[in-house]
């Protein structure tokens, strides 16, 4: 099943009862990347109440409810984000309170609703997963290999000369069984594949 996510951040505001309700969608590689958008939320909203966010990026998931009561923020957020099949995202809500209180169904609605109006009518792009392949290929095989690399629009990453050539190309995980008997065809039986790096997203 395809993953999505977003080609660009987007944003929307709501305002419920005096309170501001800021949402952000912005496409992240992981949590790190995530934190850092934090951050700068964070920054750009010092007088700010609460920065209720949620993250899906593959296994590194996570969520906050920033103060506010728990379940009422992070979860409603997460759960948008799911409804929405979209991986690599951090969903957030900043929120400056109007001095009503929503109480905890209204608060659930409020950050639903923050996302939701975020992600309402959003593009989505599929994620595809990518992998590095290292192949040793003699030098007299490197020139077809190259031209090969550039007929398919694969990343050649590096490449070491030693006794034979070693490249490390970055493809989509899918491509990987395909590009391996590409090459043997290519080199006629001589390519060798040490050791396939781990899958990355």
């Amino acid at each position: 099943m395809p993953i999505f996510t977003l080609p660009n951040a987007l944003s929307a505001e709501l305002e419920i009862r005096k309170s501001r309700f800021i949402g952000y969608a912005i496409p992240v590689a992981d949590r790190d990347a995530a934190m850092d958008e934090l951050r700068r939320l964070r920054e750009a909203h010092p007088a700010a109440t609460h920065v209720c966010w949620a993250l899906l990026a593959g296994g590194q998931s996570g969520m906050s409810d920033d103060g506010e009561p728990s379940g009422t923020a992070g979860r409603p957020i997460l759960e948008v984000l799911r409804h929405h099949d979209l991986d690599g995202v951090l969903a957030a809500v900043v929120r400056y309170y109007g001095g009503v209180k929503l109480g905890a169904g209204g608060l659930v609605r409020a950050y639903t609703d923050a996302i939701a109006s975020a992600l309402q009518d959003a593009p989505r792009v599929e994620r595809i997963a990518l992998a590095a392949l290292k192949v040793e290929i003699g030098y007299a095989d490197e020139a077809r290999v190259r031209r090969w690399l550039e007929q398919q629009n694969y990343t050649l990453e590096n490449s070491t000369y030693e006794m034979d050539v070693c490249l490390a190309i970055r493809m989509p995980v899918t491509a990987l069984d395909g590009a391996r008997d590409a090459l043997r065809d290519l080199t006629q039986g001589r390519a060798a594949f040490p050791s396939d790096a781990g899958q990355e997203r």
